[in-house]
């Protein structure tokens, strides 16, 4: 076998942790893999992995030949995008993840001003609420938000802050009179937002003048999607804590009030998340540029809008 397809093979197993994985991901059989692995070890005379029935541990001596050979690989791919262009300009087709409330109007008018922009470059979105696996799926990058994001070997860019606002229908206001102090919210019907990245039990809510942390208890209505959650709160179903770019047409329309007006969330960050800094592919790149304007830009205009004042964007971090 190629050594350089070797190596590959062999940086693949060690970022998915999976003989099966890679083998899916390459189209071939998992004997194929663990030969070119075995191959690799008997050329270098050294074990570069521990290998069980239940999970594979990169050796000290594996740890170093994989960041030697993810090196070496990216230069052998750098040489073959500069030959065909493809730092440069825009090409192929791009893969994007979104949690669904963002996905569904920001990110999706985003993709529609970047296939404007290059139209060459066909782009799949993928809407879910979880975080993927970047390379086993095979995307390119992922809008996500959160407050933190885990440790990994992605690389990400902050393209916007996100907030919630509490929020309530003007009949269940009607019947129900608004709450005064983040306290009186326990004399309410609830509707929780329950995700990986907004935990159902406890809000944590913020003024100018005022922080604290109300946690709802009792008979509630929960559900895992903010458009969902929209359409329960219209209906009367309580108050809630709605994500300001799916509360903002309701409340310039009037069928949501903001309930403690001078309250809301902390800043979530929106990021876009993609595998790797080293010679990102010009698709990526202007697709990044296109969300910090279409989505990042928007979601400070809904903050400012609603009176929250938002943090400036940061720079590339490494995850």
């Amino acid at each position: 076998m190629d050594k350089v397809y070797n190596m590959s093979v062999f940086v693949k197993v060690v970022e998915m942790s999976s003989f099966t994985a890679v083998a899916n991901y390459l189209d071939t059989t998992v004997g194929n893999v663990s030969r070119a692995v075995s191959v690799l070890e008997e050329g270098l005379n050294t074990r570069l992995l521990q290998r069980s029935t239940r999970r594979l541990v990169v050796t000290d001596a594996g740890r170093r030949f994989y960041e030697r050979s993810v090196s070496i690989l990216a230069e052998i791919e750098h040489a073959e995008a500069e030959a065909r262009d493809a730092l440069l300009e825009p090409r192929g087709t791009l893969r994007v993840h979104a949690v669904p409330g963002l996905g569904r109007e920001l990110v999706t008018r985003a993709v529609l001003a970047y296939r404007k922009a290059y139209p060459e470059v066909s782009v799949d979105v993928l809407l879910s609420q979880r975080m993927p696996n970047l390379l086993e799926e095979q995307l390119d990058l992922a809008v996500v938000i959160a407050r933190a994001l885990p440790d990994s070997a992605y690389v990400s860019q902050k393209i916007g802050g996100s907030h919630c606002v509490l929020a309530a229908s003007p009949a269940y206001l009607a019947q129900h009179p608004a709450p005064e102090r983040p306290e009186d919210l326990a004399d309410h019907a609830r509707v929780l937002l329950s995700t990986v990245d907004y935990a159902p039990d406890e809000w944590h809510l913020k003024s100018a003048s005022d922080t604290m942390v109300f946690r709802p208890s009792g008979p509630h209505f929960s559900v895992n999607d903010m458009e969902a959650m929209a359409v329960a709160l219209r209906d009367g179903a309580g108050i809630g804590l709605l994500a300001a770019f799916s509360a903002i047409n309701d409340l310039r329309q009037g069928t949501l009030v903001r309930v403690l007006p001078h309250f809301h969330t902390y800043e979530r960050n929106v990021y876009a998340v993609y595998p790797s800094r080293q010679f990102v592919d010009a698709k990526i790149k202007r697709f990044v540029d296109v969300l910090k304007v279409h989505v990042g830009e928007q979601l400070d205009s809904y903050a400012k809008e609603l009176g929250i004042e938002t943090t400036p964007e940061g720079g590339v971090d490494s995850l």
